[in-house]
């Protein structure tokens, strides 16, 4: 059925029509990106309303559900801007580690209801939106030497994990590091970020 994310209104019609649900993947998402006084403020609005609090008012909505029948899952779809904060990503990042907190403080929250939470910290899938990223960020990042997935690849490790009940699923590869390195001294991301970033554009 269609949902518009950016209705308070849609989402509550939506959910309320919906049969029983036991599964919730939130994946809906926006991108915005560049300089932070180059980004249109309409776009910030619509993107944190779609990627967090769309996320969260549906995920509300159809969780009392899950917890009075003791099952479900809750899949939402962070990124691995929700962990490595860097340049030219400063709205699409708080967007997304806000998903990761979210995420993480709902399934300590849910703990023995029977309903549990996995957040992707999902890489570059080879999609139209990633295309649109890298022409965006590459204005003033070096986006080239990104790792993609394909979209089937990606969705298969999905289902693996939450057929596991993981609580969290990683990118791989060079991405993995820089997971990591979120979690080290800021220096590190640092360094990063200045080998790849640049204010004037490319």
């Amino acid at each position: 059925m269609a949902l518009d994310l950016s209705s308070r209104e849609s989402i509550e019609t939506g959910a309320a029509a919906l049969p029983h649900v036991d599964l919730l993947v939130n994946n809906a998402g926006r991108m915005t990106g560049g300089l932070l006084e180059e980004q249109d403020t309409e776009d910030i609005y619509a993107m944190f309303q779609a990627n967090l609090v769309g996320l969260v008012h549906l995920t509300k909505l159809l969780l009392p559900g899950m917890v009075e029948r003791g099952r479900g899952k809750v899949v939402n779809n962070a990124s691995i801007s929700g962990y490595a904060w860097f340049p030219a990503a400063t709205t699409y990042a708080a967007s997304k580690t806000g998903v990761v907190a979210f995420s993480e403080s709902l399934r300590r929250e849910l703990r023995g209801t029977g309903v549990s939470v996995l957040h992707l910290v999902t890489p570059g899938i080879d999609t139209d939106m990633l295309d649109a990223t890298r022409e965006v960020y590459g204005r003033h990042m070096a986006a080239d030497s990104w790792d993609d997935q394909s979209p089937d690849e990606w969705a298969a490790k999905i289902v693996r994990a939450i057929e596991r009940d993981d609580h969290v699923l990683g990118p791989g590869g060079r991405l993995a590091l820089a997971k990591l390195a979120s979690r080290g001294p800021a220096s590190l991301l640092d360094a990063i970020s200045e080998r790849m970033f640049t204010r004037e554009p490319r």
